[in-house]
C-alpha cells in the first residue's frame, strides 16, 4: 500500500539511509560532530566511568566485609550476585537486537505521533521483558509486597482522611505500628495510589507492578515531547532509541519510582509546552496541568521537589513567552500547584512535619549507619549503571557543546539554529544533573539511588542525541542492561 507523502513540519527530519554514519543527521536539527577525536574522547569518558564503578565495587566490598556499614550485598547496588535466566530472557534479547538494528532508522522516519506511540510500547515491552527474567512472581507480582513496600499498608487506610491525619504519628521507629521503610520515607500520595488501585478492584502486587511499568514507561514519551518543544524535533528523534533501551529499565520494573518518574516528567513536559505553545488557551491548560502534576510529585516523593530546578530551566528557556504572557502562564501554574498540597493539608497531613520526622527516621535506620564519605561518590557510580555508557559519552559531548556555545541556550526555542538547539538541550540535561548532585550532597540518598534517582536519570538520557554511531552505543546500553539483570538479583 502506498502512502502519499505529507509536507514536513518545520522541524521534521529528513530520513537518512545510514543513521550509523558519523556524519548522519536524521533531520534539520542538530547532529553529532564527526571525527575520530570526538569518538576517542567519548571512550576516555566511558573509561573514567568504568574506573569509577570498579572503584565503587572494590572499595565497597572491602568496607562491607570489614565494617558491615554499607548495608548492601553487592556495592554500590542493592543487589546480590546470582546468575540466572528466565522467561523474559529470549524476549529481552530479541527486543534489544531489534532496537539496535532498526531503532535509529525508525526514529528518523516514523511520523511524530506514531513515534511516540511506538516509544511507549517499546519501553513497556523492554521493562517487562527485563522484569520477567526473574519470572512473573519475583519479577513483577512480589516486588511491591515485601516488608518495606507500599502494599503492606493498604489495609491501614480504611478511612483515608483519618489515616492522613495520623500519618506522621507512625513515621519514627519508636512510634506504635511504625510504617514500613518506603511508606515512612515518602509522603502519603505514594501509598494512596495503591490504596485507590485496590479500591478500584486492581489490588495485589501484580496489578501494582503493571501500573508502575505501564505508567512509568510514559516517562520516555514525556521527555521526547519536552525535548522536541525546547530543542527541536531532530534532537528528540536522535534521542528516542536511547530513552527506550536504557539500563534504567532494570529498576523501572517494577518499582514505584518508575511511576514517580513519569509524573515528574510530565510536569516538566507540560510546562515546556506551555512556554513554547502558540495558542494562549492551550498554554493555560498546559500550565495548570504542569502545576497540578508538580504538586502531586511533591506528595509522591520528598526528594522530587528538586524537579523545581528543571522547571526553572524550562522557564529560562521559554523566557520570551513567559515575558509576553507572564500573568497568563504563572497564574494557572500556581493555581494548579496549590491543588494537591491544599487537599492533603485540609485532610490533616503536614508535609513539613512529616519531612522533619523522616530525617530523624532516616538516621535511626540504615541511613545513620551508611558512611557518607563512600556513598557521596559511589552514588554517582550507581548513576553510571542506570544511564549506561552511551549517556556518559553523551554528557561528555554536551559539555563540549556548552564550551563551544555558552550563550546559545538563551535564544528562543523553535528556531533553525543548530548550535542554539544543541545548547538548549544541554541546559535541560544540566538542570537534571544539578538536581541529582544536590540530592547526592544532601546525604539523604545513601544507596539505592539506582532506583531513587530514576526520575533524574530520564533527563540525562537525551544527551545521547549528540552521539555518532548510534547503533554501537545502543548495543552497549542493551548489553549492560542484560548483564545486570542476568548476573544480579536486584531488590529494594
Amino acid at each position: 500500500m502506498t502512502r502519499t507523502p505529507r509536507s514536513p513540519e518545520p522541524d521534521a527530519p529528513h530520513p537518512d539511509p545510514d543513521p550509523d554514519s558519523p556524519a548522519s543527521d536524521p533531520g534539520p536539527g542538530p547532529g553529532p560532530s564527526p571525527g575520530s577525536s570526538g569518538i576517542r574522547l567519548d571512550l576516555y569518558a566511558v573509561g573514567a566511568a568504568v574506573l569509577l564503578v570498579t572503584a565503587a565495587v572494590l572499595i565497597g566490598r572491602h568496607i562491607q566485609h570489614t565494617r558491615h556499614t554499607l548495608r548492601v550485598d553487592w556495592p554500590p547496588l542493592l543487589a546480590s550476585w546470582g546468575p540466572h535466566g528466565g522467561p523474559g530472557t529470549p524476549a529481552a534479547i530479541l527486543l534489544a537486537a531489534a532496537c539496535v538494528a532498526y531503532g535509529p532508522t525508525l526514529a528518523a522516519r516514523l511520523p511524530w505521533r506514531a513515534l511516540l506511540a511506538a516509544a511507549w510500547g517499546t519501553a513497556t515491552a523492554w521493562i517487562f521483558s527485563l522484569a520477567l527474567i526473574d519470572g512473573w512472581q519475583r519479577g513483577v507480582a512480589d516486588r511491591l509486597t515485601t516488608r518495606h513496600e507500599y502494599l503492606r499498608a493498604v489495609d491501614r487506610f480504611p478511612d483515608i482522611p483519618a489515616a492522613l491525619r495520623d500519618f506522621t504519628g507512625h513515621i519514627l521507629l519508636e512510634s506504635p505500628d511504625n510504617w514500613p521503610a518506603h511508606i515512612a520515607g515518602h509522603p502519603p500520595g505514594a501509598t494512596l495510589t495503591f490504596v485507590l488501585l485496590d479500591r478500584a478492584g486492581l489490588g495485589g502486587g501484580g496489578w501494582a507492578g503493571v501500573w508502575c511499568v505501564t505508567v512509568g514507561a510514559t516517562a520516555c514519551v514525556a521527555v521526547l515531547v519536552a525535548v522536541r518543544a525546547l530543542a527541536g524535533e531532530g534532537l528528540a528523534r536522535r534521542a528516542a532509541p536511547f530513552l527506550l533501551l536504557a539500563p534504567a529499565a532494570v529498576w523501572m520494573g517494577t518499582s514505584a519510582d518508575a511511576y514517580f518518574a513519569a509524573v515528574a516528567a510530565w510536569s516538566v513536559t507540560l510546562l515546556a509546552l506551555a512556554v513554547t505553545g502558540r495558542s494562549v488557551r492551550r498554554s493555560l491548560g498546559w500550565a495548570a496541568g504542569s502545576g497540578l502534576l508538580f504538586g502531586l510529585t511533591c506528595y509522591l516523593s520528598y526528594g522530587l521537589t528538586l524537579f523545581a530546578v528543571l522547571g526553572g530551566a524550562v522557564l529560562l528557556l521559554g523566557r520570551r513567552r513567559v515575558r509576553e504572557r507572564g500573568v497568563v502562564l504563572l497564574l494557572p501554574l500556581l493555581a494548579g500547584l496549590a491543588v494537591v498540597p491544599t487537599v492533603f493539608t485540609v485532610a490533616g497531613f503536614d508535609w513539613w512535619e512529616a519531612y522533619r520526622l523522616l530525617v530523624t527516621r532516616y538516621h535511626q535506620g540504615a541511613g545513620g549507619v551508611r558512611p557518607y564519605g563512600y556513598w557521596v561518590w559511589a552514588n554517582l557510580a550507581c548513576t553510571v549503571l542506570i544511564i549506561g555508557p552511551a549517556s556518559v559519552a553523551g554528557l561528555r559531548r554536551a559539555g563540549a557543546v556548552l564550551l563551544r556555545h555558552p550563550g546559545a541556550a538563551l535564544t528562543a526555542p523553535g528556531g533553525p539554529d543548530r548550535p542554539a538547539a544543541e545548547a538548549r538541550l544541554v541546559l535541560l540535561t544540566a538542570a537534571a544533573l544539578l538536581a541529582l548532585l544536590v540530592a547526592d550532597l544532601s546525604g539523604m540518598s545513601k544507596a539505592e539511588t539506582e532506583r531513587i534517582w530514576l526520575p533524574f536519570a530520564m533527563w540525562l538520557l537525551p544527551a545521547c542525541a549528540f552521539l555518532s554511531r548510534p547503533r554501537a552505543w545502543l548495543a552497549a546500553q542493551a548489553v549492560l542492561a542484560l548483564l545486570l539483570n542476568h548476573l544480579l538479583r536486584t531488590g529494594w
